[in-house]
């Protein structure tokens, strides 16, 4: 081979390693682990979630391990991670220790992301229930409803209408945390939340479907929305999950 090609061959090296290098970065925006053990009731869209939140990965530049392996929560193997996003997940999913290091995980300043079901899980831990915001309590058949955009200044919500006409399965809480910063609420009026000894089964004026909050030391997210396949094919519901992810993730201050 005479120089020219071999200046040339070189050149092509160097870029293809450069090109390499910048992709392998642009892929680490931050580091997602997603979580969708369930030991209660399992939701039908957990799979579609979880391909949902692969694709925004591509999409967004970030990227994404998926497991139901409760094994993952130890220090050492979350220490990559920048972000836990509980898919749907219900029942008690850890054991002492690996609630430890969930602890220890969230106290290091990282950020947790609950999707629907997050909120019907570990009942009997109240740092966990102070953590993701509330317990699931119950919720009538699926219907249509307004949700009202009550805070449109964080990422999840900027996009967001001010009313906003959304079907899923519509959770009503207990133990509720009030510290947390409501971003969407349930507007009773526009659906049938059910009646039990002639008591509506709804929570009033004040029910919450999406909020955000730092609690011992790290960043969370939830939304109550997400229980029906159709929603993780809906860009304005994949951009409200997406701007949760990043801000838990990046921990930028709220615009």
């Amino acid at each position: 081979m005479n120089l020219k090609n071999q200046l040339i061959l070189k050149g092509f090296i160097i870029a293809l390693l450069f090109l390499g290098t910048f992709t392998d970065t642009m892929a680490q925006q931050f580091n997602a682990l997603v979580f969708s053990k369930t030991q209660g009731f399992r939701h039908q869209s957990i799979a579609t979630s979880v391909r949902a939140i692969q694709d925004l990965s591509k999409d967004n530049v970030f990227s994404v391990y998926t497991s139901e392996d409760a094994t993952m929560f130890t220090d050492k193997k979350l220490e990559k991670f920048d972000v836990i996003i509980l898919a749907s997940t219900t029942g008690d999913i850890l054991n002492d220790e690996q609630k430890e290091a969930f602890k220890r995980f969230v106290q290091s300043g990282k950020g947790v992301v609950g999707i629907h079901s997050a909120t019907d899980t570990e009942y009997n831990w109240e740092w966990y229930t102070k953590l993701i915001g509330g317990q699931f309590m119950h919720h009538p058949h699926q219907q249509s409803a307004i949700l009202d955009v009550v805070d449109s200044n964080h990422p999840s919500t900027y996009h967001l209408p001010k009313k906003w006409l959304w079907t899923d399965e519509w959770y009503a809480f207990k133990n509720f945390n009030e510290d947390v910063n409501i971003l969407i609420q349930l507007n009773e009026k526009t659906y049938d939340p059910g009646s039990k000894n002639g008591q509506s089964m709804g929570m009033g004026d004040v029910h919450p479907m999406a909020w955000y909050h730092e609690y011992d030391g790290g960043r969370i997210f939830y939304t109550a929305l997400g229980h029906v396949d159709g929603a993780y094919e809906d860009a304005d519901f994949l951009k409200h999950l997406y701007g949760g992810i990043w801000w838990a993730a990046m921990g930028y201050p709220i615009q």
